[in-house]
């Protein structure tokens, strides 16, 4: 735990901490999932949701954000699952 506090350390600069709180905010508000400053992987996450977003305001913030915390520009995507195609069933058997 004191290794993930020493890599947040920047969250305590209120202005940057206010950044977050706003994607926070947006985030939950265009995709319903409500993130919390003590999870493990919030920087991926809020990476991720920027990058998913239709909200020019939530790009905009990550970008203040990225552009004031340089380690935040290191995030890697995570990779998601491609989707297996799906198996056509007819009458519970499976159709070529």
């Amino acid at each position: 735990m004191t290794f993930l506090a020493s890599q947040r350390s920047w969250l305590l600069d209120p202005g940057l901490l206010k950044l977050v709180h706003q994607c926070r905010r947006l985030i939950y508000t265009e995709f319903g999932v409500k993130l919390h400053l003590t999870e493990e992987h919030l920087e991926q996450q809020l990476a991720d949701y920027a990058r998913k977003t239709r909200s020019s305001q939530l790009a905009r913030t990550w970008t203040t954000l990225t552009e004031q915390v340089p380690q935040l520009r290191d995030v890697e995507p995570e990779q998601e699952p491609r989707p297996e195609r799906s198996k056509r069933i007819y009458r519970g058997q499976v159709v070529g």
